[in-house]
């Protein structure tokens, strides 16, 4: 055993030193003879392990992802020959690899569009390629499951670095994306050959970067993640796919783990499933303690108020920023009491209204010292569908109404 760890243990660092060469300006031909020698040993994991080792030794992921094709290329040839894992309709890897298939389509299908657009420039074909495009871009939801549910699971596992250089890679797709929706929104105009010009420009690279995250997902974190989930892990990502919700395809129903039953239900978290810890609180989807609690309601960005369903105020938010004050000593009591005899009728009305089901949330607005206020009352209901009280959220949107264009980073990160 110690001698296979030991030359595993080489194999990887003779692994990392070709990749680092690779990126130093070697090609894939200076280095082929010396891969040829150890590509025979080397498994899907074992690629995504490299790329972990270098990123936590120091090498940016940046520059990960900027080798990323190159290590695909010098790996294809190996990964190509290993037996792909069995999976079973339901089973989130046959359904990525359905959306997979599926996408494959509609790019073909987009391309075949745009080729027919440059040729024949007109609104017909124009709208047919916007059509394509919208139809490509429902596969936001392969990439939104992955970034969202299985990402988190291969994390806790310690498999990040991989993990971190495909989300970069979506991004740059959906970068791609909204190049080629707001081109084909501002069509042709007077000079076509420019337009033509502009989509090979957008298309091209947006078309190889879909595909080649194919054969990655297919060839290196298909297979890691089928070695490092347990099944138990699988049936919790499938519980939680729906919320997020796919592209194409429906998963079956055929794949039925033993922990299928447990996991319809909302899934314990890690978290809750490994800290013992006296104090903790058990959410629906997480785990904090009081103290923890305490600190969110205080920092939320607006103010909030609990009347319980006997309509007797139990709790409300003590921000720093208040918009309207509140003493603890309304705790307790009836909410009727804490308006003025003027407003009660359209307190008592509101409340009636969210009680009888005839309206779940009630909404004003007000200017108070040059502050433009939003107020939203909202029905508290259990799962029966039965009223358990009222949340009252109070808002400054002073600035957020104000708000034009766009900003996608902070003004001191480049």
């Amino acid at each position: 055993m110690s001698e296979y760890i030991n030359n595993q243990t080489e194999r990887r660092e003779i692994l990392k030193r070709l990749i680092r060469e690779l990126h130093e300006g070697k090609t894939v031909e200076d280095v082929k003879e010396e891969f040829a020698a150890l590509l025979r040993d080397v498994g899907a994991t074992e690629v995504a392990e490299i790329e972990q080792a270098l990123i936590a030794e120091g090498m940016p992921e940046m520059e990960i992802k900027r080798l990323c094709d190159v290590h695909v290329a010098v790996f294809r040839e190996s990964l190509g020959k290993q037996v792909k894992p069995e999976s079973t309709p339901g089973h989130p890897i046959h359904t990525f690899r359905a959306e997979n298939t599926a996408a494959a389509r509609v790019l073909d299908a987009l391309k075949e569009a745009l080729d027919e657009l440059k040729a024949t420039p007109g609104e017909a074909q124009l709208r047919q390629a916007r059509e394509r495009l919208r139809e490509l871009r429902e596969y936001e939801k392969h990439y939104l499951r992955k970034e969202n549910i299985l990402f988190p699971f291969l994390e806790r596992h310690g498999f990040s670095g991989p993990s971190s250089v495909m989300w970069a890679i979506h991004d740059d797709v959906r970068a791609g994306w909204k190049a080629l929706e707001e081109l084909l929104t501002a069509g042709p105009g007077d000079d076509p050959a420019a337009f033509n010009a502009r989509i090979d420009e957008i298309f091209e690279p947006l078309d190889t970067a879909i595909r080649e995250m194919f054969y990655k997902e297919e060839n290196i974190l298909f297979p890691t993640a089928l070695e490092k989930l347990s099944e138990e892990e699988w049936a919790a990502i499938r519980a939680q796919e729906p919320e997020v919700g796919y592209c194409y395809v429906e998963p079956g129903d055929q794949w039925l783990p033993a922990t299928a039953v447990q996991a319809a239900a909302p899934s314990p978290t890690p978290v809750e499933t490994q800290v013992k810890d006296e104090g903790l609180i058990h959410l629906d989807t997480g785990v904090m303690t009081v103290q923890e609690i305490n600190r969110l309601l205080t920092h939320l960005p607006v103010d909030i108020t609990y009347v319980d369903k006997d309509d007797t105020v139990k709790y409300f938010s003590q921000s720093k920023d208040r918009l309207f004050g509140r003493s603890p000593a309304i705790i307790g009591r009836k909410v009727q009491k804490c308006h003025p005899p003027a407003s009660v009728h359209v307190v008592q009305k509101i409340l009636d209204d969210l009680r009888a089901g005839r309206r779940d949330v009630a909404e004003f607005w007000i200017q108070m010292q040059g502050k433009f206020i939003h107020i939203r009352y909202f029905a508290l209901r259990d799962e029966k569908g039965e009223y358990q009280g009222v949340l009252e959220v109070s808002q400054d949107v002073t600035h957020i109404r104000a708000l034009e264009g766009e900003r996608r980073l902070l003004d001191d990160v480049e």
